[in-house]
């Protein structure tokens, strides 16, 4: 453990970062659940205020075109779901009249519904002495008068809206600006009046007669202002103040020639307000008193405040969060920690020379790849490095045997043992072609490994190329009694043909060597898709499977014999697979063991080309 927490260990590092990254998270997270959820509980409460308005304006409205309140529930059922609210009516002795949910009832009303009686805070129908406007009693228009009515302020609108008199006039002279945007609108009651930018509009000296009788009284409004100014009066004689007259806006005018003293105006508005209440009374709903609450519970809500004790909650809660995060962080930061550093030990015994350095994979993380990717990167290695020390054995073995024939051979010339004859010549220059043979195929090797492979691409005819091939392979097949069969369909390819006869060759070379007496070896060429495949097929007794992935390794061979008739240099499939590899291809081997084995060289067709039509497939295999 002190190794894992010494100076710019990871885990320390790992630990310190942990720490840093959640006391600020912490801390801003607190900070920003102390700033908005005061926030949020202040916009869910006037969200909750603005749906209590609107439980209340609705309500209002019942109350204010209804006798009484038969018929709510629909009403109360729809703002409940609308708002998810509980709503409950109640008369003033809390009896329910109607209700959306069941369950107790606050201490307190959420508000008194009272049309003669309007909270302001709630709803903003208010007129004159606080009645809504929408409770009209006896104001109420008959269908005849409203239609007479709007006959009249559509004359009177046409009339506003009309050219103006080419005569000069002044402002003096009663001329008003011209109300373009005015509109007719109607009140509760059914009387229209014209409206401009929200103000009533009261004519101009062109219009007067058409406003004024739009102004005049209805039989039913004259009805009415006389029942009102009665029982104002009425009023105002108990209090020895004259006599008024009211109009359809609840103001009030003197009656006879008298003055009434500024200081009696008040007792006048009361005087007005009683009246009308008392007029109205009896065409609207009674007060009730309306519960807004949550459902299932009788708290009103928003009921929540940010209160000192609930900050220090928070900041305890985040406190408990800190330790945790500092925990969790130690633990895995040990358990990330602890293979690094067995990692880190194998790495340094491969680096010593240890080749069996391996390390113990636990789980399926992404330090368990790591693992497994070293584990299989040190058996590549080991493989790599048996591979470099048989090729460095197998280099010497191949150059050694011809240079030691030839240097025996002359020797023994010099010391006169033997004649140097044309066929002793023969004998050491068929040693020096092998020698030169080896060196050859290194060569080509080390080039197509630095990508210096040089290419001299053409059009290359496919079946001519595997004619010509099996043309120069004809005698070695036949002196090794093996059949060599040439089977391949139209098709050219974008190749350089010297380095693919070498690599078809380097193919056939294989297959004749390993092909028994009275075996078979065929040729042939065949398309798939934008690739021309060239398959070299033997009789001979095939490659298993687990030997597969090591064939094109340099110097490898299935027998180990050093007889040249079986074993060659073992150069020649690498050099097939970097042939294949420089034309942008690809080579492999399959076929069953007993049956033969099956080369595969795939390369790109020449571009343009179109694919053959489908014939009989060619067997993988003879």
């Amino acid at each position: 453990m002190a190794e894992w927490c010494g100076r710019g260990s990871l885990l320390v590092r790992l630990l310190a970062l942990s720490v840093v990254i959640s006391v600020l998270s912490i801390s801003a997270t607190a900070w920003l659940a102390v700033r908005d959820t005061t926030r949020a509980l202040q916009q869910e409460r006037g969200r909750a205020l603005a749906d209590d308005a609107r439980i209340y304006d609705a309500l209002l409205g019942h109350a204010a075109t209804h006798h009484d309140w038969t018929g709510v529930s629909p009403l109360v059922r729809s703002l409940a779901a609308d708002t998810e609210r509980r709503i409950v009516l109640t008369d003033r002795n809390r009896t329910p009249l109607a209700a959306s949910g069941a369950g107790a009832l606050p201490q307190r009303a959420s508000a008194t519904v009272d049309p003669l009686d309007v909270d302001t805070d709630l709803a903003g129908t208010a007129g004159a002495g606080g009645i809504d406007a929408r409770a009209t009693g006896p104001y109420q228009l008959p269908d005849a008068e409203r239609t007479a009515l709007r006959r009249l302020a559509v004359r009177a609108l046409d009339c506003l809206h009309g050219p103006l008199d080419p005569a000069p006039l002044t402002a003096a002279e009663g001329l008003f600006p011209v109300r373009t945007d005015a509109e007719i609108v109607v009140a509760p009651s059914g009387r229209p009046r014209i409206v401009s930018r929200g103000t009533t509009v009261i004519g101009d000296a062109r219009c007067a007669g058409e406003f004024d009788a739009l102004a005049e009284p209805t039989a039913t409004e004259r009805q009415a202002l006389d029942q009102l100014d009665d029982l104002v009066n009425t009023c105002l004689g108990r209090r020895r103040i004259p006599a008024v007259r009211t109009d359809l806006d609840g103001q009030w005018t003197p009656a006879g020639s008298g003055l009434i003293a500024t200081e009696r105006r008040d007792d006048v508005d009361g005087c007005v307000a009683g009246a009308r209440r008392t007029q109205i009374a009896g065409h609207v709903a009674p007060p009730v008193l309306l519960f807004v609450t949550d459902p299932g519970t009788p708290a009103p809500v928003g009921a929540f405040d940010l209160t000192p004790a609930n900050r220090l909650r928070i900041f305890g809660v985040a406190g408990v969060v800190l330790l945790v995060a500092v925990g969790v962080t130690v633990l895995v930061g040990v358990r990330l920690v602890r293979p690094l550093h067995a990692l880190t030990a194998a790495a340094g015994r491969m680096r010593n020379g240890d080749t069996t350095a391996r390390v113990r994979v636990a789980g399926r993380d992404e330090i368990a790849r790591l693992g497994t990717a070293f584990n299989e990167m040190a058996e590549q290695r080991c493989r790599v490095e048996q591979l470099r020390r048989d090729m460095v054995g197998d280099i010497a073995h191949e150059m050694r045997t011809p240079v030691t024939n030839i240097r025996g051979w002359l020797e023994a010339a010099e010391d006169g043992v033997v004649e140097l004859d044309v066929d002793l010549v023969s004998s050491l220059l068929d040693e020096a072609l092998l020698l030169q043979h080896v060196i050859d195929d290194l060569q080509d090797l080390a080039a197509a490994d630095a990508g210096e492979l040089t290419l001299h691409r053409q059009q290359v005819e496919v079946p001519r190329l595997l004619r010509e091939v099996a043309d120069a392979f004809a005698p070695a097949a036949e002196s090794a009694g093996v059949t060599l069969v040439v089977d391949a369909v139209p098709g050219t390819l974008d190749a350089d043909p010297i380095r693919l006869r070498q690599a078809i060759g380097n193919l056939i070379t294989n297959a004749i060597r390993h092909t028994p007496a009275d075996g078979r070896v065929t040729l042939s060429a065949r398309h798939r898709a934008a690739y021309v495949e060239i398959v070299v097929a033997d009789t001979g007794p095939g490659i298993p499977e687990e030997q597969r992935d090591l064939v094109f390794e340099r110097f490898w061979r299935a027998e180990k014999s050093r007889n040249r008739r079986t074993g060659g240099s073992g150069l020649g499939l690498a050099i097939v697979r970097k042939i294949a590899e420089s034309h942008g291809g690809t080579s492999a081997v399959s076929g069953t063991v007993g049956t033969g084995a099956v080369f595969t060289l795939r390369l790109p067709a020449a571009a343009g080309q179109a694919d053959p039509p489908h014939g009989a497939p060619l067997p993988d295999r003879p």
